[in-house]
């Protein structure tokens, strides 16, 4: 291959890449309706405002011009919305709305039509503004990944390129700190890789001559040359991408209550109010718009029917259950990504869990700290704190945790070297020390017989899960243990779930023996490990067809897809990936994993709030109808029943606000 065959054109990259980036980032309809929930937002508050302000004025003009503002704020969109049915030669409920706030106009009920406007323009708002905090979540990730590549031609040049012209074959060049751009396989070279953006595992895997390495994942500390084995489009971290866009179009989308009615409900009252206008006019000889002194109009008793009809308490039942749900969540650190969350969280009977980030810290912890021989722990534990203080290694920043918590204090070092795949070299001038070596065992132990230099050396190896760091120097020689640590709280939050009848699971990408043992303190019933991010979204999706509605708990890049194809995608919020924040359906802050108990207890009581509004409602309207179609209602009793059943339907809401959460 000719090196204008190997090497693009810059130029023609750099132009190709911005092309290729702008049109992923909007893909699929991505950007149409940026920014569309603020107008929404302000028309609703406007709606609002001249709706009051028209309720209260004195003055008959003015209460008319501030109504006529509150309908065409209040309707705007749902104007354009019924526009494009009609356009398309169907109808829905916003055309009902619409229908009901002009007849209660025409009979001189304008706040009536106000409130229903201003209900369907808020959550309009709400909608849209669920829409595009979803649509952040793949940018972020484009935007997140490596652009560019350090490219080395056949003759030995480095040359920085745009990713997306890297070709499988091809040798490129990274530093330690960097992200992998592609996949492909070490040519030369070690290092350590922090792989816990796709697998979970929070303890950095060591790379040689002939290991793969992932796009997406950094190299810690080595310079090495990677061989490319897939280009940028089939790399571990656009099969995420495409994991989490799958995922998105499997789940059934966000639904408002009063969608499900659909055109049927609409042509029905509206086709009911039209026949028994003329029904009472033709069949009854009632006058058709003019009121008589004892009887009112046909036109009067339709817009009355239709009045009573629409469905104002029954559109409230669900948002103000959702709403109040919502803000008792948030009270206790608990964030609902909408009422579809609130909803159907209640209808779990399985809970997947993530192992690393989410029944653990995701933080490694010195658990032990040994001496050879013993009784010098505290000087290795100082040792070792004065080397990887100087390293940003995830095990160097343990040890540096676990110093400082600890009082250690530092000791004087010169020299200091990274070794490439062993560890660090440093000298001490204090007697008896000399060089320092902290690593791996055989290279710390390298030259010494095990117990022959007068330092004997019993140590079994790390037990399951855990890591090892080793430490030497003139007469000692030092190990300390890391463990990721489980949450305090997991152990109770999994006893919980099985007094609740649900089903625990870990679906992790650590080892078999790591997760068994986690199985073991825990006590969960079921255990996937190994896995991969498709082997986990396989897993969920199997749920899914089998009939079987699972919540899955995450926090990681990896643990995206699965969230998004979960009857319930649940993220740790204070450490979570901004792909599985963004993607999951329920936030819990501050990393508390007990709150997801607090959340499944407020779902099951917000659907008991929701049937008993919805039961509500529907007996109001049902009475209503049945009385307005006898011609046995005057407007003011149907208004009282109406706005009656709103009230009550919003008081009983209301008491989710003041709701105190689980008993464990």
């Amino acid at each position: 291959m000719s090196d204008s065959e190997t090497i693009p054109d810059p130029k023609e990259c750099r132009t190709c890449w911005l092309r290729i980036t702008q049109r992923e980032v909007e893909v699929d309809g991505e950007g149409e309706h940026l920014g569309e929930w603020r107008w929404q937002l302000l028309a609703a508050g406007v709606c609002a405002g001249f709706g009051v302000a028209g309720w209260l004025l004195p003055s008959l003009e003015w209460r008319l011009g501030c109504n006529l503002v509150a309908y065409v704020a209040g309707g705007w969109f749902a104007f354009e919305e019924t526009w494009e049915k009609l356009r398309e030669r169907s109808v829905d409920v916003h055309f009902l709305m619409l229908a009901v706030a002009i007849g209660a106009a025409m009979i001189g009920q304008w706040s009536e039509g106000a409130v229903l406007l201003f209900l369907f323009a808020f959550a309009g708002a709400l909608e849209h503004f669920a829409m595009e905090r979803t649509q952040r979540e793949i940018r972020s990730l484009i935007q997140g990944a490596p652009k560019t590549a350090t490219l080395v031609t056949v003759d030995g040049l480095e040359m920085e390129v745009p990713v997306d012209q890297l070709k499988m074959g091809q040798m490129i060049r990274l530093k330690p700190g960097a992200l992998f751009p592609v996949d492909g396989d070490i040519a030369s070279g070690e290092t350590g890789v922090d792989e816990s953006s796709l697998t979970g595992e929070a303890t950095p895997v060591e790379k040689r001559v002939g290991d793969s390495v992932l796009s997406g994942t950094m190299n810690l500390w080595g310079a090495v040359d990677v061989q490319i084995t897939r280009a940028a489009a089939e790399s571990a971290l656009q099969r995420i991408i495409t994991l989490i866009r799958d995922a998105q179009r499997q789940k059934a989308p966000s639904q408002r209550f009063t969608d499900r009615f659909g055109s049927g409900y609409t042509l029905g009252i509206l086709g009911l109010t039209a026949a028994m206008f003329f029904f009472w006019w033709l069949g009854c000889g009632i006058r058709p718009f003019v009121n008589g002194p004892l009887e009112p109009s046909a036109f009067y008793r339709a817009m009355t029917l239709l009045v009573v009809a629409s469905p104002c308490a029954l559109v409230l039942s669900i948002p103000s259950a959702i709403l109040a749900s919502i803000a008792a969540g948030a009270k206790r650190g608990i964030l609902f990504r909408g009422g579809v969350a609130v909803e159907q969280l209640a209808e779990i009977e399985m809970v997947a869990m993530d192992k690393t980030g989410t029944l653990t810290t995701g933080e490694l912890r010195v658990e032990t700290v040994e001496s050879f021989p013993p009784g010098r722990e505290r000087e290795v534990g100082e040792w070792a704190f004065s080397m990887e203080r100087l390293s940003t290694h995830p095990l160097a920043r343990a040890v540096t945790r676990h110093g400082k918590r600890q009082g250690l204090a530092p000791r004087e070092l010169t020299g200091f070297q990274s070794v490439t795949g062993m560890g660090l070299e440093a000298f001490s001038q204090e007697a008896g020390v000399g060089k320092i070596r902290l690593g791996r065992r055989s290279w710390v132990l390298e030259g010494r017989s095990e117990g022959g230099d007068g330092i004997g050396i019993v140590a079994q190896s790390a037990g399951l899960g855990i890591s090892e760091v080793w430490i030497g120097a003139g007469g000692f020689v030092g190990r300390l243990t890391l463990r990721d640590e489980i949450r305090a709280e997991s152990a109770a939050v999994v006893a919980a779930l099985h007094r609740r009848g649900l089903r625990s699971v870990v679906l992790t990408g650590d080892k078999r023996e790591a997760a068994e043992h986690l199985r073991e303190q825990l006590g969960v019933q079921e255990v996937r490990a190994e896995l991969k991010p498709e082997e986990k979204l396989e897993f969920i999706e199997g749920l899914a067809r089998e009939g079987r509605r699972a919540a899955m708990i995450g926090d990681g890049i990896n643990d995206a897809p699965s969230l998004a194809a979960a009857h319930v995608g649940v993220a740790m919020g204070a450490r979570g990936a901004d792909a599985a924040l963004e993607q999951a359906d329920l936030i819990l802050m501050h990393d508390r994993l007990e709150n997801f108990l607090v959340a499944y207890d407020l779902s099951l009581k917000a659907k008991a709030v929701i049937r008993q509004n919805l039961t509500v409602s529907l007996g109001v309207i049902v009475v209503l109808v049945v009385c307005a179609l006898a011609g046995r209602v005057p407007l003011p009793v149907g208004v009282m029943g109406h706005e009656g059943s709103t009230l009550i339907v919003v008081l009983n809401s209301l008491r989710l606000l003041f709701w105190r959460g689980p008993k464990a």
